[in-house]
């Protein structure tokens, strides 16, 4: 049961730079592999070798910017089985969310079945995004920074249904070259996401209007219990009222900035008011 993706790149033309068109397509070749092998056997590649269980495969072009269809071909019996459980359409927005989430991107709240996935993942969703992030996001980013060609790629659901997934632009691209901080910092946040076996999750900052990604400086299975009961006592209470009823906690946390200072994701450390 093979899947079908589009990589999409707006040109005004139907013709890209070669150079950097290939690079583009082979990043997205190697995410969409490396993120393959992780939900269908359970483990995170470090390098895309000749003998794998998922491989792409290069299929037509077409018109409109200028686009390519390829296929995700899983070739291992028993990763064939754990896609068949998984479903296409799930699989396609895990792609999509592991995506976004190596470049900070907001994501949708999983569906419950795509949660299910995550959760069996536990840190191994971790080790995923970061494996992304340091592997081949760059090289998706190649049209994008040099030629400011926006890149998009759609999950081919039938031949005329088409679901977008993820846009890369040459802003998206600065995410890579993030780094952490050892300025500390005192926040009161809201929590507006948060995954129970990652740690990962969103938090909003008193008076602001926009989410923030966060996790913690340790792995979530060795974060102290009071402290992950706070957090997920915040997230509930604060989930479906009104903003004039939130409750805030006390956070400090190390930023992870881009080059340009703006902060894309913080660390937490521990609390203030502790």
């Amino acid at each position: 049961m093979p899947i079908n993706f589009d990589v999409v790149i707006d040109t005004p033309e139907y013709e890209v730079d070669m150079k950097s068109g290939l690079d583009t397509m082979q990043g997205i070749s190697n995410a969409t592999q490396i993120i393959g092998e992780a939900l269908l056997t359970g483990k995170v590649p470090e390098r895309i070798t000749a003998r794998r269980s998922v491989r792409t495969m290069l299929k037509k072009s077409f018109k409109g910017s200028y686009g390519h269809s390829f296929r995700l071909d899983v070739l291992d019996e028993e990763a064939r089985k754990e896609l068949r459980k998984i479903g296409n359409i799930t699989f396609a927005e895990l792609v999509a969310y592991f995506m976004r989430e190596a470049l900070y991107i907001e994501t949708e709240e999983p569906s419950d079945k795509a949660q299910r996935v995550l959760d069996r993942l536990g840190d191994g969703a971790e080790d995923l995004i970061k494996q992304l992030r340091i592997s081949v996001m760059k090289e998706v980013h190649e049209v994008a920074v040099k030629f400011e060609h926006d890149i998009q790629i759609q999950y081919r659901k039938s031949f005329d249904d088409r679901i977008k997934l993820v846009k890369f632009t040459s802003d998206t691209v600065h995410a890579v070259q993030a780094e952490r901080t050892e300025e500390r910092l005192a926040l009161k946040a809201s929590i507006r996401r948060l995954n129970t076996n990652t740690g990962n999750g969103r938090l909003q900052l008193e008076g602001g209007d926009d989410t923030v990604a966060f996790g913690f400086r340790a792995n979530y299975r060795d974060v102290d219990f009071a402290m992950k009961k706070r957090f997920s006592d915040n997230l509930h209470h604060n989930n479906g009222i009104e903003t004039e009823r939130w409750e805030y906690l006390d956070i400090l946390a190390n930023p992870i900035k881009l080059l340009d200072g703006r902060i894309v994701k913080y660390v937490v450390v521990g609390f203030f008011d502790d």
